[in-house]
């Protein structure tokens, strides 16, 4: 995943709202409806947070009819979670000579 990718999702989910979508769709897939019913947006507003979270492929859409069944892209998350893993948090104290380390 580059930088880019990991920017767009970053992006996506600094909204409250796309966060919180991104949260529901943990462990299921649910209709479009689902969401909007948890939500006191409009249906455009949600169309426009969902063409986001697709945009930066952190989640599926599934077109059943006239209906909208979304769900998390397991692939991009697991690379955005290690992308997260690989952040190392050090304090400036343990370094050896009082500055950052160099690799």
């Amino acid at each position: 995943m580059d930088a880019n990718q990991i920017s767009l999702i970053c992006k996506a989910l600094g909204d409250p709202n796309r966060l919180k979508i991104v949260q529901m769709l943990s462990g299921c897939e649910k209709c479009a409806c689902v969401i909007l019913e948890r939500f006191n947006i409009t249906q455009p507003t949600l169309s426009h947070h969902m063409k986001i979270l697709c945009g930066c492929r952190l989640i599926n859409v599934r077109k059943e009819g006239k209906w909208s069944h979304y769900s998390l892209n397991c692939e991009t998350l697991r690379e955005f979670q290690a992308f997260i893993g690989s952040l190392e948090c050090v304090k400036l104290s343990e370094c050896s000579d009082g500055r950052c380390c160099e690799r």
